[in-house]
């Protein structure tokens, strides 16, 4: 563990908590991607069975737990309880596009060739594409509300924290996982564009908006 490991999980967790808490409040997923959040319900799935075979640490239980638990709930509300207020007019990513070469890339690079690690891999590469049905609907509807743009901006933070955790592993410990530093670098340059706007326009209070597509 050190700090950019901690602060990675901190600001994971208040972009999960950020979203949620905008649909509590407003009791209205609009402009939510529930695409992205089906895709990061099955990234914490296939990634914590281990909490079913070993434990590290209680730190690590909880985290996961809580991570689960967030996932599920978020479904659950976009698709069950806030259904009426979801806009699967515009979400419209088609997820086969991911899944299918996330599928096949896990089969053919994998550190072992068991169900629980290639399941582990799977999710380490689809994380790094979960959040694409976010980023089109949002190109697609040209703008995003405040809070949203706010999750976005602490998931990306997130990545870019851990990118900082690996560095620093590689340097102390001499530890490098080429699946999740490959992975999580191709996940933060998704950010990139999103991350200049944020800096632009959000926190000068103004909307985010993006050009329509033709």
């Amino acid at each position: 563990m050190n700090i950019f490991r901690i602060l990675g999980d901190v600001s994971h967790l208040l972009a999960m908590v950020i979203l949620l808490m905008k649909m509590w409040k407003s009791k209205s997923c609009a402009g939510i991607s529930g695409k992205s959040q089906l895709l990061f319900a099955v990234v914490f799935t296939t990634r914590y069975l281990d909490l079913l075979t070993s434990f590290i640490s209680i730190y690590n239980t909880v985290m996961k737990v809580i991570f689960l638990l967030c996932a599920y709930i978020t479904v659950y509300l976009i698709y069950i309880r806030l259904s009426k207020t979801y806009d699967s007019e515009n979400d419209t990513f088609r997820l086969e596009f991911l899944l299918v070469p996330v599928i096949g890339l896990s089969f053919l690079e994998n550190y072992e060739f068991t169900p629980l690690e290639i399941l582990w891999t799977f999710s380490i590469y689809l994380e790094s594409v979960a959040i694409l049905p976010q980023l089109f609907m949002i190109s697609k509807t040209g703008e995003a509300e405040s809070i949203t743009t706010h999750y976005l901006f602490f998931l990306g933070l997130y990545r870019m924290l851990y990118l900082a955790n690996w560095i620093w592993r590689y340097h102390t410990e001499k530890f490098y996982d080429q699946i999740a530093v490959v992975s999580g670098v191709v996940q933060t340059i998704f950010y990139f564009d999103f991350f200049y706007l944020y800096i632009t326009k959000v926190l000068r209070g103004k909307k985010l908006s993006l050009p329509m597509p033709v």
